[in-house]
């Protein structure tokens, strides 16, 4: 599935493949992190692969490929999500819901 040829092409140093090699081959890592690392791999070794043939490898939509091309080749290498707004989910490790578990 040929596609125009991508605008943005990051580069990464020996270090950061490295450190996506590392990320790849672990276990207990999240799953969004390994298919970021995944994908700094695939783009390392095919440069001008298309987003929507990235995708299709990897499993994840060509949006998502497009976003982390653009964001590598403009502000750097990383592979965490930027800080979301908003006030932070509430979770207790007691389970206590409230008088929730009353009505049961």
């Amino acid at each position: 599935m040929p596609g125009p040829s991508p605008l943005y092409r990051p580069k990464f140093s020996r270090s950061q493949l490295a450190e996506a090699r590392e990320l790849v081959r672990k276990r207990r890592v999240p799953h969004a992190l390994v298919r970021r690392a995944q994908l700094v791999l695939l783009l390392a070794e095919e440069p001008t692969i298309s987003n929507p043939e990235a995708g299709e490898q990897l499993g994840i939509h060509e949006n998502t490929v497009r976003y982390w091309r653009q964001r590598w080749a403009t502000e750097g290498f990383v592979l965490e999500d930027r800080p979301r707004p908003g006030r932070p989910p509430k979770f207790s490790p007691s389970g206590d819901c409230g008088d929730q578990g009353d009505r049961l």
